[in-house]
């Protein structure tokens, strides 16, 4: 995939600000390990980890969000739930 295929998703991400859309885009990604995401969340975003999480639970109710990324989002909410569930 190249920058431009990036841009036109960017472009019709529905109105999401591009940190939330590279939000988006960090979740549908797999991680091979302890740390990793929470490097790429430092180096690749600039938040802490703690910032990241409560800007991405605010997005998961953000019907801009679900439109623009509905699989990313609805699983993220099931996972978030079934903790909610555990407590």
């Amino acid at each position: 995939m190249d920058q431009g295929d990036d841009e036109e998703r960017y472009e019709a991400s529905g109105g999401l600000a591009r940190r939330e859309w590279d939000i988006l885009a960090l979740e549908r990604r797999g991680f091979a390990g302890p740390g990793v995401k929470e490097r790429a969340i430092r180096e690749e975003l600039g938040l802490a980890p703690v910032r990241y999480y409560q800007l991405l639970n605010a997005l998961l109710d953000d019907p801009r969000a679900l439109a623009h990324d509905p699989v990313t989002v609805n699983r993220l909410r099931r996972v978030r739930e079934s903790r909610r569930a555990e407590r």
